[in-house]
């Protein structure tokens, strides 16, 4: 796996990480196999893929424990590890934002326990809560790195502004949103922003939630308990028409001689120096695919065709 620093000032990592949010949230639950999930994680490891992406509310809770068991003893250290905080569970697959400086205090210790670790080499507010200024969150989130319970602190889904006010307290080390061949908002002024200032940028469902693999057809190929089945672009008179969308990143993936994921995936590496995709998987031979990305190099005319792709039918959420 080729490296790339994290940052202006950060270390080395693989510059393809690994989202574990799938091995037991979200996509596909009925299925989960802790078991293959850790061999999953120490296979990314053997890869070179060393950023290891995961967060509290995953779960709830379990994520953490999956990817704990996976980096016990040596295989820590090979881990450039990243977990959140900042979004509460609550039934019926709802969620709320806690930013409060005590949530942040708290839930940093109850991450270490369930990760098997004494510290995190970054720790992300999940989503800003608007209900608590910024810089209380960030102060509590500083506090981590002064107790040595993180390394570095990155935001997630945060606009320009709520990162300035953010770096104001502390440094901030990395941002991570949604960034794909269907999901371009940050192009416009975040992406920029974090290139500008050496911040580096973690583009979470680089490949539109397994969309952009050419691997879904159809709405009712979704599992029974997929959450992508209550978003508007798999809806299946959206999904039938993003499939042209797909059909062209085909076209360039058998130009090159890649897979559509590792096309999708280069073009997110493309964005950037300090862009780190982190596509989630916990099927091995996917794995190897993605990491093999990192190797794919487009041309200018293949960056053109994709730039040109049209909007996707169907807003995110």
């Amino acid at each position: 796996m080729r490296n790339a620093t994290f940052g202006t000032n950060g270390p080395e990592t693989g510059v393809i990480g690994l989202g574990c949010m799938g091995m037991t949230w979200a996509y596909d639950v009925q299925n989960r196999d802790d078991e293959n999930s850790v061999r999953v994680i120490r296979q990314a490891l053997d890869l070179g893929v060393t950023l290891i992406d995961t967060a509290d509310m995953y779960g709830p809770y379990t994520n953490e424990e999956v990817v704990g068991a996976a980096l016990a003893g040596p295989y820590r250290e090979r881990a450039f590890l990243a977990t959140k905080v900042g979004i509460v569970p609550g039934g019926s697959g709802q969620s709320a934002r806690d930013g409060s400086p005590e949530h942040v205090r708290r839930s940093i210790d109850d991450s270490l326990r369930r990760l098997g670790t004494d510290h995190v080499d970054l720790y992300q507010l999940h989503r800003v809560d608007p209900a608590v200024p910024i810089e209380e969150t960030w102060g509590a989130l500083a506090e981590t790195v002064a107790a040595g319970k993180a390394r570095r602190i990155g935001l997630s889904e945060a606009t320009v502004e709520e990162i300035k006010r953010a770096q104001s307290v502390h440094p901030v080390a990395s941002v991570q949103s949604e960034l794909s061949l269907w999901t371009r908002d940050v192009l416009a002024e975040v992406l920029p922003y974090t290139e500008e200032q050496g911040i580096a940028f973690l583009p979470f469902s680089p490949l539109g939630r397994g969309f952009l693999t050419g691997s879904i057809a159809s709405f009712d190929e979704l599992p029974a308990d997929d959450f992508r089945r209550r978003l508007p672009r798999f809806q299946q008179d959206a999904l039938k028409a993003n499939l042209a969308l797909v059909g062209r990143v085909k076209e360039v993936a058998e130009r090159i001689g890649a897979t559509p994921a590792q096309v999708a995936l280069a073009w997110v590496l493309a964005q950037g120096r300090y862009v780190f995709p982190i596509p989630g998987t916990k099927t091995p031979r996917y794995l190897v695919d993605n990491a093999g990305a990192a190797e794919v190099v487009l041309s200018a005319a293949d960056l053109a065709d994709l730039d040109a792709l049209p909007t996707p039918t169907g807003e995110r959420y």
